[in-house]
């Protein structure tokens, strides 16, 4: 790791003033060189950008602090049922929070599940939301890939057993983030803050971007902006979620496939809105409309779930030796859908 500046941000404003880059701007180009020797980053956790630092694939000359911002803390639940998530809260605060455990039952099970312990309790849900891609060729500095500005991706013919069995063409990186597979089932937005105070909101599945769209960067976070917050919409208070995710380890491991679901079932049993959400799948977690058409105006059962967690496999493309995901996906979303519907998570169970 090489020398860099530190400073303090004392606000909002100020740090994304002085900004000059975003993370994919600033990274190690093909020739060897930062993107630019000068770039001034925005740091709040450090978790992901550390690593960058410490694998010298970023060298900014500055880091700016916003880890003391206090109108980025907190979850405020507010009277409509609306949430605001500050994009410093940890993962470890929203994994105990009691109230979004009843309200946004997905969020609080994905929390819980990311990283481990010690990691929840400093990673902030806007530095996990933006964080970069974990393929290890991407993370690697001897691999030149499409994303760092090379020729190819490594990924399709070498090793590319936790890669992405949607939209893998390209790059096949799967996206990072196992919060972000739940708020996108809860139609969450991020809130986007820039240096003269203005603010907008985006819902979080269009901050995201494909590599068709954009090869060297995950979401459309603008340089001079920080993403401030999260917003979770009301649900109805007859809607119910899951999220349920499968990893080699209990703890400190991302996901190998993950699934999360948002089913609104009314008196009759019958589903009037549903939402399932691909993890580990794609480069930008993965809506799996097939299966929520299969699941609306329909009363859920064992059958169903099944038929979901099949229906959510369309379209996907394996590569060598990741097609293992597409049994493990379709299980997560027919358990993810049982488990809203409040049906047992095995057929015949009682």
């Amino acid at each position: 790791m090489e020398d860099f500046a530190w400073q303090r941000a004392t606000s909002t404003e100020e740090a994304a003033a002085a900004s000059t880059h975003t993370t994919a701007e600033a990274m190690v180009t093909l020739t060897g060189t930062p993107g630019d020797a000068q770039a001034t980053l925005v740091k709040a956790g450090g978790v992901d950008l550390l690593d960058l630092m410490k694998e010298g694939l970023v060298r900014p000359a500055c880091l700016i602090d916003i880890s003391r911002l206090p109108d980025l803390s907190g979850i405020e639940i507010r009277p409509d049922g609306s949430v605001r998530l500050g994009a410093l809260t940890t993962l470890g605060d929203i994994a105990a929070h009691a109230g979004l455990r009843r309200s946004h039952t997905a969020l609080v099970e994905a929390a819980a599940q990311a990283a481990s312990p010690q990691i929840r309790n400093r990673a902030t849900l806007g530095g996990n939301l933006l964080q970069r891609p974990r393929c290890w060729y991407f993370r690697s500095a001897a691999h030149h890939c499409l994303r760092k500005g090379g020729a190819h991706c490594f990924a399709f013919r070498g090793d590319n057993r936790y890669h992405a069995v949607f939209a893998n063409n390209g790059c096949a990186i799967v996206h990072a983030s196992t919060p972000a597979t739940a708020l996108l089932a809860l139609g969450a937005e991020v809130e986007l803050a820039d240096s003269a105070g203005h603010r907008r909101r985006v819902a979080l599945e269009d901050f995201f971007v494909l590599p068709e769209a954009d090869m060297r960067r995950e979401n459309i976070l603008a340089i001079g902006e920080l993403l401030t917050a999260v917003w979770l919409p009301p649900l109805p208070p007859s809607s119910r979620t899951r999220y349920l995710q499968v990893a080699e380890r209990a703890a400190f491991d991302w996901p190998l496939a993950a699934a999360a679901a948002l089913l609104d079932i009314d008196a009759a049993g019958i589903c009037r809105a549903a939402r399932i959400v691909l993890g580990a799948a794609a480069p930008a977690p993965w809506r799996a409309h097939q299966a929520e058409a299969l699941l609306v105006g329909t009363r859920i059962s064992s059958d169903t779930a099944a038929a979901a967690g099949e229906a959510a496999l369309t379209g996907a493309t394996p590569l060598s030796q990741n097609s293992y995901k597409l049994p493990l996906l379709a299980t997560l979303v027919r358990r993810a859908v049982a488990g809203a519907a409040a049906l047992p998570a095995y057929p015949g169970a009682p």
